[in-house]
Parts: structure tokens; C-alpha cells; sequence
């Protein structure tokens, strides 16, 4: 335990000697991909903040973000690169980097700005997506070479090529200092990449149209396969995480409520599939309304529309779990391995559905899915006599019924 104090101690000092040898300047670099919201706007704006503070010598957003999805957060980002508090500028990139909506506005208007060949910038209007604006959105997509700013394939070259540029900021004009000597030579200053908390990051998984559309099927189809019983609970663990991820993402998107509707359509047709015993009119339908509600669950106006393509493998995954996976975990924890199925033959029962004329049973404290003839009138909570075995199925009638030939 002693030998730990040392280490124990040079480990709560490394942060403070690290602040220490990063004083007197140095360069921060605010990466932030993606559909912007509200968090990374703010982490975005609090960096260049934090590091005026921390008397850096420049800042540079490196951009690839094809929306802008909150305007509070956007209107203080685009206040700061207006009147930047230190040197900043902005590069997007690296290739293939995009700067859509407002992100577009901001860096064609920044001070200082650059783009990787073969990004693309342009698509402005909406700055802020979901915003009602009288303006149609703007489809015209810019590339690198066409777009007026400079080309820098490479952040280090970039900032390289700053070293000793004029920047503009609110105390007034600043000369940048880039490169520092060095044994035979001179180098970059040192760099530090500032990127969001694991908890932003974490809620940021759902910030964008497929993967809000795949958390949020998944969450549902884990509430089905907890509905029936089919798991010991960690299902809905999962499920609440999925359908929390889901939800913020649906709420920063702008949502096309009928694509939601039919989303959750398609997900209920498929779950009452599945009680039915595997309908095919009712799964066929189901997988349709997913695969709509999926391509337009989100309106984003041309910048982040949702990809038909990418969509179509969350949907066949879940068709897949119903078909495959949900009955197999059924046989697999309904079924005992004391005695067979054929065993269960002249036991009773209790209707735990309506048959209809399939439906679910209970034999012997297991639950069993369940068919019988469609005069049968079987209704739930009625006891019923196993008469046989149909595949996956028990055949069952009421007590003392005959058992008529069944309809092919």
C-alpha cells in the first residue's frame, strides 16, 4: 500500500501540472460532428469561451455538420465567431466534411475559414432545421474547389499556414502565432482537441434520423418481448435505454407525426402477428408501415433526410426478431425438459387469450401457444383439454367437446 502513495499522489498532480505547462498560449481545436442540438452548440460556444479564458492563441471549429437543430444555441455560437473573444477560425473538414444549414452561414462568414477538397458546403436555407421559415429549402450543394474558401486538406498544414495571419476579435485586431522553435527547426505549438463529455456524446448517439428511428423500433420491440414474458427483465433495461435514446432524439428532430404513427402502426401489427401465431397479411403489412414510417419519420429539408437504404436493414432486423428470435426464446423457455410435448396430450388448461382460433394457453404453469377449431368459442380464462399437436402448436378444446376435423 505504501508504493501506491506515490503514484497516488503524482496522479491528483498531473492535472494541475499539465495546466501549468499549457500556459502562455497553445492552440484548441473544437471537434463536433453531426446534426447540431442544444448540447453541442453549447459545448461548442462554452470551448471558445473556456479558452479565452485560458489565454490561448487560437481557436479553430473543425466542422461537419449537415444541420443545425437548435436557434438558442446557434444565435450564441454565431454571437462568438462575429465577436470572437480570441483569434478563431474554422475549417471543415477532414474530407468528406460537410457544413450545411447555419454551419454554412458561419463559415462562409467567418474571418478565417478553409475546406478539405472534397467537402461541400452550401444547402443554408433552413439555417436552423424545423424552423417555419417562408424561404424553400435550398438543394444547392457547393463543392470545395466552387465554394470561395481556401483549400487546406490537412488541419496541421492549416494551422501552419495561420502563423502570423491578423484575426480580428472584440478587443481589437490580434497577430497569431502559430509555430514555435524547436531543435532544429520549429513545430506546430502544442494542440488540444476538445470534444464533448461521454454524457453528450451518449445522448447524441440518437441525433439523427436512422439511428432515432433504429433506438426507437428496438425499444419497442423489447417491450414486446417483455410483454409476453419472454425475458428474465434485462430486456427492459435495454428497452428503457433504447426508448430514452429514442425520445431525445425525436425531440431535438423535427418528427413528421403520421410517420411516427405509422412506425408505431407497423410495430403493434407485428406484435399482434406474432400472438396470432405468425400471420402473414398482418406481418407483411406491419414491415411496410415500418419501413414508411422509417423513410419519413423526419423532415430534414434536404440536410438530413432520412436513406431509404439504411432505414430497410433496422426494419429487417426486427422482422427477423419477431420471425425468428421471439419464437425461438418462446420454445426455449415455455417448453421442460422433463417431459415432451406429446406428454402434455389429455391434460388440462386454462385459455390465457381468446382463440380465435389461435391464441395462448397454460399447461401445467408453462404458457403454449394455442389452436383449436373456430366453432369452439374458446374464450380466455375458459379451461381446455390438450387433444394434440400441430407443429408449434397444441390443439385444445373445452371439456367434454368432440373434436371436429379441422379446416386446411
Amino acid at each position: 500500500m505504501r508504493r501506491l502513495g506515490p503514484i497516488f499522489l503524482l496522479l491528483l498532480l498531473l492535472p494541475p501540472l499539465a495546466a501549468l505547462a499549457d500556459e502562455g498560449g497553445g492552440i484548441v481545436v473544437v471537434d463536433v460532428s453531426g446534426p447540431l442540438d442544444a448540447s453541442a452548440l453549447g459545448f461548442m460556444a462554452d470551448s471558445i469561451e473556456e479558452a479565452a479564458a485560458a489565454g490561448r492563441d487560437l481557436v479553430v471549429l473543425q466542422v461537419n455538420s449537415r444541420a443545425v437543430l437548435d436557434r438558442e444555441g446557434y444565435d450564441r455560437l454565431a454571437d462568438l465567431a462575429a465577436a470572437p473573444p480570441l483569434p478563431l477560425a474554422v475549417w471543415i473538414g477532414p474530407a468528406p466534411a460537410a457544413a450545411y444549414g447555419g454551419m454554412a452561414d458561419l463559415a462562409l462568414g467567418a474571418q478565417v475559414s478553409a475546406i478539405a477538397p472534397g467537402s461541400t458546403t452550401g444547402r443554408a436555407v433552413p439555417a436552423v432545421l424545423g424552423e417555419g421559415t417562408s424561404a424553400a429549402p435550398s438543394d444547392d450543394v457547393v463543392e470545395a474547389e466552387e465554394s470561395g474558401l481556401q483549400l487546406q486538406p490537412a488541419l496541421r498544414q492549416y494551422l501552419q499556414d495561420l502563423d502570423g495571419a491578423t484575426f480580428e476579435t472584440a478587443d481589437g485586431p490580434v497577430v497569431v502565432a502559430t509555430m514555435r522553435e524547436v531543435e532544429g527547426g520549429v513545430t506546430v505549438k502544442q494542440v488540444t482537441f476538445m470534444e464533448p463529455g461521454l454524457a453528450v456524446r451518449f445522448f447524441r448517439l440518437a441525433v439523427g434520423p436512422e439511428a432515432a428511428f433504429l433506438f426507437l423500433v428496438v425499444g419497442l420491440s423489447l417491450v414486446s418481448f417483455e410483454f409476453f414474458a419472454l425475458g428474465p427483465g434485462a430486456a427492459s433495461g435495454v428497452a428503457a435505454v433504447s426508448l430514452l435514446l429514442a425520445g431525445w432524439g425525436l425531440v431535438n428532430l423535427p418528427v413528421r407525426i403520421p410517420a411516427l404513427a405509422a412506425t408505431i402502426l407497423g410495430w403493434a401489427l407485428l406484435t399482434a402477428a406474432f400472438q396470432k401465431g405468425g400471420r402473414l397479411a398482418l406481418t407483411a403489412l406491419g414491415v411496410v408501415m415500418l419501413q414508411l414510417g422509417g423513410t419519413f419519420l423526419i423532415n430534414g429539408e434536404g440536410q438530413i433526410d432520412p436513406r431509404w437504404w439504411l432505414i430497410l436493414p433496422s426494419v429487417l432486423a426486427v422482422l427477423a426478431f419477431f420471425l425468428i428470435a421471439m419464437p425461438t426464446v418462446q420454445r426455449a423457455r415455455l417448453s421442460t425438459h422433463t417431459i415432451s410435448r406429446r406428454a402434455l396430450v389429455g391434460l388440462a388448461g386454462v385459455a390465457v387469450t381468446d382463440l380465435d382460433p389461435d391464441g395462448a394457453v397454460e399447461v401445467n404453469g408453462a404458457r403454449w401457444r394455442a389452436s383449436t377449431h373456430r366453432e369452439a368459442g374458446v374464450e380466455k380464462g375458459m379451461e381446455v383439454t390438450v387433444t394434440g399437436i400441430d407443429g408449434l402448436y397444441l390443439e385444445v378444446e373445452l371439456p367434454g367437446a368432440s373434436s371436429p376435423v379441422r379446416e386446411t
